[in-house]
């Protein structure tokens, strides 16, 4: 009861460096001054198992302040790292299920201690989902074995009548997450299958007893005394999981139907619809939860706070049903010729100068304050008081025209390079903008505050033509991806505490990529990287876009259809959606693992496309001054905001700018 596990990671954050640790023979260490094993279980990991928490204590505070804290929203302190994972609840910030499952000690790497996540529908017979139905929606204040009243009763006399020595009474012979109930789940997928099948004598299970419908699913963990299955994760991101595209020879139930494909509600059209509208499914309130081994509550699950609430109100198709009376709150005019072309909308309260940064096609950067006070109507904190506010203030150099020189960045830039969105990067704090396109094949990292150069990263052979940044954690860290015309990509580490690419502020200078991804035999144009996914999706002059990892891999190429051959803009979310905008105002929207799950073809020249961070909406932006928000699942149009007199060059979130 007393063990932990540390783990030495090669992941964003850098690596642990043991110098304690010596090698006594392949695959077996010893810890010094403790005489503890360490077990390598793979190139990145070790994993340790301690006696006590004193022991636990001691070797945490020999340690770097690393610790767990970065993973939960929480300082990087040593106390952090010695937190119980009630503790850890209690104090992070973060509120969501993989958080609960991952305190709680489940974790992708044990079957049996696998990520639960729960069923939320009871409905998997309509022809349609009416989602505003309450009796369409499982009762999330009860487990899973209580929510059947007959088989509650069957459960709470069994409690109470228990009279076996030697073992405490129960209501349910079973656990609602096993080893086995994975491997049932994911009998479809490698190496699950392998996994089932080594562990039952290299038989699949019969037919009647496999996962074969989800309807049948539901049915059987109501009714079943034996059956209290919760799902897992992927029920909720991996619609590969209901296809037998192996073609696995799973057998015949009873009544002669064969077992392949799983079969689907009939509101779901393929499984893509089944796994979004899940999804959409989860924002609903978790009323009750406890997790085995570790119970994190013993009183009802908090709810839900309110800036938590505010995070997903912006995702939701309903924040178009009900615009404010003024489509257009106000309008930036800046004193220049030059068109915003690049906008970066840091607007977080905790940040020092909450901002958007605009970037002009002549390098005229701008920081304009930004003030947090227009919200939704009717969403926490919103009042009539502030609606009269105005939620953004031009920058004072460049309002009184008395900084402009200090705004302005004047290194020189290849003649041959067309300034677009693609050419900049702001961190996530809007202290620095990093900048692209230089004749000496450079990109550059400028300060906001004094516009000062600070630093020139050299790798490339050729231009440097575009660059992105992934989402930034805890301290300011992140990726960055430079792209160039020698038609390769190269990855960076941006350091949040010393402000600089590399984790060396003695080499600054010298920087060195952390991969070189290659694949492309043209220039490099567009490109796009998610920290959370460990991946680079880029597009090139021509050809089609490729899926890399962060660490250089090659995973596969995204083929567009016929017409599609030049991509131009890619957007990819946290969930593994990617769209993709091609010459002539074609779109296409692919999974992370390569089928085209949606196209369009809109007659605009488009220049500027965001796609939410769940994956659920698409702006777009281009010659015709609109702005347009889209459902990116099947490319439904949701909302159109009034024209612009020029045409539009970068949205981002909220804020949009005009191309004059």
């Amino acid at each position: 009861k007393h063990s932990t596990v540390l783990a030495y990671s090669e992941g964003l954050h850098g690596k642990w460096m043991f110098s304690e640790i010596r090698a006594v023979f392949s695959r077996r260490y010893l810890l010094q001054n403790t005489g503890l094993e360490v077990f390598m279980a793979n190139r990145t990991s070790v994993m340790f198992n301690f006696p006590d928490q004193a022991t636990v204590k001691r070797v945490v505070y020999s340690l770097p302040r690393v610790g767990v804290g970065t993973s939960y929203g929480l300082p990087q302190a040593r106390r952090i790292s010695l937190a119980t994972p009630r503790q850890l609840f209690k104090s992070s910030p973060t509120e969501y299920l993989m958080f609960l499952n991952t305190i709680a000690g489940r974790s992708y790497n044990d079957l049996n201690q696998y990520p639960v996540f729960p069923w939320v529908l009871t409905n998997f017979e309509s022809e349609e989902l009416d989602l505003t139905l309450p009796g369409n929606f499982r009762d999330l204040s009860k487990p899973i074995g209580a929510l059947h009243p007959k088989r509650a009763v069957f459960s709470a006399e069994r409690y109470d009548t228990w009279e076996e020595d030697g073992t405490p009474p129960h209501h349910y012979g079973s656990l609602y997450s096993t080893a086995n109930t994975t491997l049932l789940w994911m009998l479809r997928i490698e190496p699950f299958t392998t996994f089932f099948l080594n562990a039952n004598e290299n038989q699949f299970d019969h037919p009647d007893r496999a996962f074969s419908g989800i309807a049948r699913a539901w049915r059987n963990c109501q009714r079943d005394t034996a059956d209290v299955k919760e799902l897992i994760p992927e029920f909720y991101y991996l619609p590969e999981m209901f296809v037998n595209s192996s073609g696995f020879e799973l057998g015949q139930r009873e009544d002669g139907t064969p077992v392949s494909d799983i079969e689907l509600p009939a509101w779901a059209k393929k499984p893509e619809d089944f796994v979004r509208i899940n999804r959409m499914l989860m924002e609903t309130q978790i009323q009750a939860c406890g997790q085995t081994p570790s119970q994190l509550l013993i009183e009802p699950h908090p709810p839900r706070s309110s800036a938590m609430h505010l995070c997903f109100l912006p995702q939701s198709p309903l924040m178009f049903k009900d615009q404010m009376q003024q489509d257009v709150i106000m309008v930036l005019k800046f004193p220049s010729n030059s068109p915003v072309t690049h906008v970066a909308a840091n607007t977080l309260p905790h940040l020092s100068v909450p901002a958007a940064v605009t970037v002009t096609c002549s390098r005229l950067f701008a920081v304009n304050r930004w003030h947090n006070t227009v919200g939704l109507r009717g969403a926490p904190g919103y009042s009539l008081e502030q609606a009269h506010h105005l939620p953004i203030e031009m920058d004072p150099l460049i309002a009184n025209n008395s900084g402009v020189s200090k705004r302005q960045i004047t290194d020189l830039v290849d003649q041959s390079i067309q300034i677009n969105t693609h050419c900049f990067v702001v961190t996530a704090d809007n202290r620095y903008i990093l900048v692209c396109g230089f004749w000496d094949k450079s990109f550059r990292v400028y300060s906001t505050e004094t516009g000062k150069l600070t630093q020139i990263v050299f790798g490339h052979w050729d231009v440097v033509t575009c660059l992105a940044r992934s989402e930034s954690y805890i301290g300011g860290d992140c990726y960055i991806v430079s792209g160039s015309r020698d038609a390769t990509l190269l990855l960076w580490y941006w350091s949040g505490r010393h402000h600089i690419i590399g984790d060396n502020p003695n080499n600054s200078d010298y920087p060195a990529p952390r991969a070189v991804l290659t694949g492309h035999d043209h220039e490099v144009v567009c490109v796009s990287v998610c920290a959370e996914l460990g991946l680079v999706i880029s597009g090139a002059k021509e050809g089609p876009c490729l899926v890399h990892t962060i660490t250089g891999d090659l995973l596969r190429a995204l083929e567009g259809p016929e017409l599609c051959l030049r991509p131009r803009l890619i957007s990819v979310s946290s969930e593994g959606h990617c769209v993709i905008c091609y010459e002539r105002g074609r779109f296409c929207n692919f999974s992370i693992n390569g089928k085209l799950l949606a196209q369009m073809e809109v007659n605009d020249s488009t220049r500027a496309i965001l796609l939410s961070s769940d994956g659920q909406n698409l702006v777009t932006g281009g010659d015709n001054g609109v702005v347009e928000v889209w459902q990116a699942c099947d490319f439904k149009q949701l909302y159109i905001y009034p024209g612009c007199d020029a045409g539009i060059r970068a949205p981002w979130t909220c804020l949009t700018t005009r191309g004059g």
